[in-house]
């Protein structure tokens, strides 16, 4: 078993601070690592009754707490996430679901449906920005889309055309 953690108790400042970032902020996250450090500060709870009312790991609310005896108020952020930033804005989500629901020819391409690959050239043109077809495949998911393969029907303006297939099937069945 873990040596309960234990932070010093609030200064006015900081729990001025604190009280500040809990009730402003929209980020749940840092709402919920400032709980974390309130009820420290103030109640003296430990990490492990903290994790169950955050529902975090105790761990989480150890880590935390840790933050912020090191670094303070500061070490409550999320620190910067490694790897290029996000390529995809919500403006090229809606726009992809604006286009596929349009048909081809009435943008003034030279087909008549969508593919994949052909609505991923089409964003790049229109946006500047180059999505592979997989991640048009995953947008396309998430706003309930699903490109599927066109299905054939052969017909006839014939009235008899029916009559005349199912004599055709028959005579291939003898």
């Amino acid at each position: 078993m873990k040596k309960p953690l234990e932070i010093a108790p609030l200064t006015a400042e900081e729990l001025e601070a604190l009280e500040q970032l809990y009730r402003s902020t929209k980020d749940v996250r840092q709402r919920t690592r400032a709980q974390m450090i309130l009820l420290a500060g103030e109640q003296r709870m430990t990490a492990p009754t903290i994790a169950k009312i955050v529902r975090e790991d105790d761990q989480t609310v150890r880590n935390w707490l840790k933050r912020w005896m090191a670094e303070g108020i500061e070490g409550l952020k999320d620190r910067p996430m490694p790897g290029a930033p996000a390529k995809i804005t919500k403006a090229y989500e809606e726009q992809l679901l604006f286009v596929v629901r349009r048909r081809p020819r009435s943008l003034g391409q030279s087909y008549s449906m969508w593919t994949l690959q052909r609505l991923a050239d089409y964003m790049a043109e229109q946006t500047g920005i180059r999505a592979s077809y997989e991640t048009v495949r995953l947008l396309l998911k998430a706003g309930e889309i699903v490109l599927s393969r066109p299905q054939h029907k052969i017909s006839s303006p014939d009235p008899e055309y029916l009559l005349k297939k199912r004599r055709l099937k028959r005579q291939e069945m003898v």
